[in-house]
């Protein structure tokens, strides 16, 4: 078993940058492909950006590739969403979670462990 704490989030205007760290104890992170989503209230847990085991394949929703950037450290245990130039819809609360399924990185569904998540607010 694994646990999962983000942290990074927070207030930020229109245009700025965040970085979102997700650290891993229990289990060394390298065995599991990560990913991260987010949630506004009243909407379904979305899909943001996913990274196999070993950092060799990222995976984007089309609507935020080039703004957002997942990378892993395994000798940290800690995986990393860098968001740029934020947008006030980027505004919910961001999570990660990680899967030994090697497939279907884009669906929540397929992942077992997931951490507290950590607000990330962005004011127009």
């Amino acid at each position: 078993q694994v646990q999962l704490v983000e942290s990074g989030g927070g207030l930020v205007q229109a245009g700025g940058s965040l970085r979102l760290s997700c650290s891993a104890s229990g289990r060394t992170v390298s065995n599991y492909d990560m990913g991260w989503f987010r949630q506004t209230p009243g909407k379904e847990r979305e899909f943001v950006a996913a990274i196999s085991w070993n950092g060799d394949s990222t995976y984007y929703a089309d609507s935020l590739k080039g703004r957002f950037t997942i990378s892993r450290d395994n000798a940290k245990n800690t995986v990393y969403l860098q968001m740029n130039n934020l947008k006030a819809e980027d505004t919910a609360v961001y999570y990660c979670a990680a899967t030994t399924s090697r497939r279907g990185l884009d669906k929540r569904n397929f992942y077992r462990f997931w951490g507290q998540g950590t607000q990330v607010t962005v004011s127009s």
